[in-house]
């Protein structure tokens, strides 16, 4: 069976615009989506990242690189500012090369960032 290249989403909001919680929260919310979809590094093409405009304080792409994704092309960016829109959230979209259908994608939303995707919710 041939790969294809699938888009993995996920979210989670950040308490604090501090460097080290949004590069933890980056890192636990990369780790969930690669761990619930059996990600191998080699497999991943490429991930963006998004921030809402109120993190700044640090890449969350420094989580890649520190769960060891050397080699994978990354970039940040930030959220439109949409009135009334989740604060403090670190957005992730995950490309992958992938034996498995589109029905097998285990997207991830973690803590308020939940709210976004109630149709994901056990």
């Amino acid at each position: 069976m041939s790969k294809i290249m699938l888009g993995i989403r996920g979210a989670i909001t950040i308490e604090n615009n501090d460097s080290l919680e949004i590069v933890k929260g980056s890192e636990e919310l990369l780790s969930e989506i690669i761990k619930l979809n059996n990600i191998a590094s080699e497999d991943i093409v490429s991930i963006f990242f998004s921030t809402t405009k109120d993190l700044n304080a640090e890449y969350p792409t420094v989580a890649a690189r520190n769960i060891g994704l050397i080699n994978t092309a990354l970039m940040c960016t930030h959220e439109m500012d949409v009135p009334n829109g989740l604060e403090k959230c670190v957005r992730i979209l995950l490309h992958v090369n992938a034996n498995q259908g589109y029905n097998n994608i285990k997207h991830v939303y973690l803590k308020g960032a939940k709210s976004l995707r109630p149709d994901l919710i056990d």
